[in-house]
């Protein structure tokens, strides 16, 4: 029951986190630590229960996905122009992830590592939220495949634990010219290939450490960092109508300091 308590923790911490700027790898990373969860398994169990938050997003933008296979659309986020932009954006990442795959799950996967990339983000979003000119871009038919290229480099500093995924893309559209709401919009959905890519690799690299016991455990963290996903992604789309990202930049500094100072 504690295992499947901990699954469950882990689940929620996924779910909430991963499409908001905060770093759900690295929240993971601290969570597994404070309940004891560390090691091989953890680290692909945290990979596998993103499949849970990435398949909340799937059913969500539904619509948007069915669109990118109507090829009678030539223009937009629709057809092949749609799966043009997502692949421009999934490339950088899968090949820097593939060349880099290693040495980071050996000397970046620690707390300190989270800690210092928490800080870094934090101070990101405070800079881009105070000079960035008004946004030009809305919509996500309005961007092209200059911009999606472009995302998809600001998507490889998350390869850094603490950084984020949704952290770098959401920003990255946004130094583009995409205004908030948007950059979020299509950063929920180009995480769909990169992290559908990075899970399959990963857990065939380490399918050879995996049981069939651990599958209940395995199941309710997905199941619960769906739900989790799920909720969180509507709820950040309401208040993006509403404020801006500081409070997430400076709850990534507050929450750098109080790493640090755990770690000290």
């Amino acid at each position: 029951m504690m295992d499947l308590l901990n699954a469950a923790i882990l689940g929620i911490v996924e779910g909430v986190t991963e499409f908001l700027p905060v770093s759900s790898t690295g929240h993971l990373i601290i969570a597994g630590h404070l309940l004891g969860f560390v090691g091989d398994k953890a680290s692909t169990f945290e990979v596998f229960i993103q499949l849970g938050a990435i398949l909340a997003v799937v059913v969500l933008y539904k619509e948007r996905f069915f669109h990118l296979f109507d090829f009678s659309r030539t223009r937009g986020f629709a057809g092949f122009n749609g799966m043009v932009l997502l692949g421009l954006t999934t490339v950088p990442a899968l090949l820097f992830g593939f060349l880099a795959h290693g040495f980071i799950k050996e000397h970046l996967f620690n707390t300190t590592t989270v800690a210092i990339g928490l800080g870094i983000g934090g101070i990101g979003i405070l800079l881009a939220e105070r000079f960035l000119p008004k946004a030009d871009k809305h919509g996500l038919d309005s961007l092209g495949p200059k911009d999606a290229l472009l995302i998809g480099l600001f998507q490889c500093l998350a390869l850094w634990p603490g950084i984020s995924r949704a952290g770098a893309t959401i920003l990255g559209g946004m130094i583009i010219g995409t205004e908030r709401k948007t950059a979020a919009e299509y950063s929920f959905l180009a995480a769909v290939p990169v992290m559908f890519a990075a899970t399959g690799y990963d857990l065939l690299k380490s399918r050879s450490f995996l049981e069939a016991a651990d599958i209940p455990f395995f199941a309710m963290g997905f199941v619960v960092s769906f739900i989790a996903a799920w909720l969180a992604v509507k709820t950040f789309i309401q208040l993006l109508s509403r404020y801006t990202l500081s409070p997430f930049g400076w709850y990534r500094i507050a929450a750098a300091i109080l790493l640090l100072l755990i770690l000290g």
